[in-house]
């Protein structure tokens, strides 16, 4: 009777408080590793239009929210605007250091502006650097002009850009975002973020995204960033904010920590601490969450080569990256598929084998391994030559 009351005892405390000690050495689901449950894991504070978060080299989405409603963006239709700008700028259509003479239409605008004059002449990278801080509608008219000839041309290559990255809910009527009398000026927060990606594949765009202050007209003109994360956020390296009473307060923020690059976007805040505040929980989250797990191209091995003129050759792994839950970034488990030799003929860059990758067993991604030379098929003329090379050197 002891024996079994104290059997009783010892199995009620293992139900009481054993269970959740338990659980803690058993193995994650590798499923749940890799899955995103955002309505789950985190909701924001703030009450907005809409709302995403992804990791910027992936495209990895880790939040989001009504993200496909198509909602006015303020000034972060300045995010294409610049892409476009920046585009021709590295095609060498023009330079930072040429001079822009500025029309009576870029002068006109107004909302944020630089107060830009008529014939008034500034170079290209006070013009950028005028619309990335600033904001400036009459810098952004001015570069548009100078890309497309006019406004209007430029809008043109602003909605043939957004159609060739896939933005199926965006659409503009201007360079700038002002939405008193436009009718099909809209977007959404996937699809900022899709743009905002694909801008700062620019690395100069950040250069000027992430000044907190700076000055245009030999120091005369100060420019103040609109995006007051730059100051006041880790990490925080750009891009665009905006604010009209039909858009409310949005934003494209982005943020770098280690090797990972979030953009968090936010659409339809009601105030601009609002705005900032949801785009701040959204950073915290993905850098508190989330790491970017990366591998670059990389030597394996000299592979044997049978039937080829040579009996070898390099091989390299393509790139991989993959966003993973951070727990879990140091169980990242790498296979190899290699075959013990390879035949000939062999084409520089042909896949001969692959590395999975793998978490608790579950496949989070897959690269190529591949022949880093061209390997031809030995002919008999090249086996002939080779017998006598090896009776000439015995």
């Amino acid at each position: 009777m002891k024996k079994l009351v104290i059997l009783l005892l010892a199995f009620t405390l293992f139900l009481s408080c054993g269970l959740s000690t338990f659980a803690v050495f058993l193995p994650k689901n590798a499923a749940e590793i890799n899955s995103v449950n955002t309505s789950a894991d985190f909701q924001l504070n703030a009450h907005v239009g809409s709302a995403y978060l992804c990791e910027a080299k992936t495209g990895k989405v880790l939040y989001a929210e009504n993200e496909f409603s198509a909602a006015s963006p303020a000034s972060v239709t300045k995010v294409m605007t610049l892409l476009l700008v920046v585009e021709a700028l590295a095609a060498g259509k023009f330079a930072l250091t040429d001079t822009v003479t500025v029309s009576a239409y870029a002068a006109s605008m107004g909302g944020s502006q630089v107060f830009l004059e008529e014939g008034e002449r500034i170079s290209v990278e006070e013009l950028i650097k005028s619309t990335v801080i600033a904001s400036g509608n009459d810098s952004a008219v001015a570069l548009a002009e100078l890309t497309a000839g006019s406004e209007a041309a430029f809008v043109k290559q602003m909605n043939k850009r957004a159609m060739e990255l896939g933005l199926k809910n965006t659409s503009f009527e201007n360079t700038t975002g002002l939405d008193d009398t436009a009718e099909k000026h809209y977007t959404c927060a996937a699809d900022i973020a899709t743009m905002s990606r694909e801008l700062i594949k620019h690395e100069i765009i950040l250069k000027y995204s992430s000044i907190w202050q700076d000055s245009i007209r030999g120091g005369e003109f100060t420019l103040t960033n609109t995006n007051r994360l730059v100051r006041y956020y880790d990490g925080c390296n750009g891009l665009k904010t905006g604010s009209t009473d039909k858009a409310g307060f949005c934003i494209s923020a982005t943020a770098k920590r280690g090797n990972m690059q979030l953009v968090a976007v936010i659409m339809g805040a009601n105030t601009r601490d609002e705005r900032n505040q949801a785009a701040r929980e959204l950073l915290d989250y993905g850098f508190a969450n989330f790491a970017l797990y990366e591998r670059g191209e990389e030597f394996i091995e000299n592979a044997e080569v049978l039937g080829g003129v040579n009996d070898s050759t390099p091989l390299y792994s393509k790139p991989f990256s993959c966003v993973v839950d951070k727990s879990c970034l140091s169980r990242v488990e790498l296979i190899y598929d290699i075959p013990e030799s390879l035949t000939a003929p062999l084409s520089k860059g042909q896949e001969v084998g692959s590395i999975v990758y793998k978490i608790d067993g579950e496949q989070i991604g897959k690269s190529d391994i591949y022949s880093a030379e061209n390997v031809e098929k030995i002919g008999f003329w090249d086996i002939f030559a080779r017998i006598l090379k090896r009776i000439a050197c015995g």
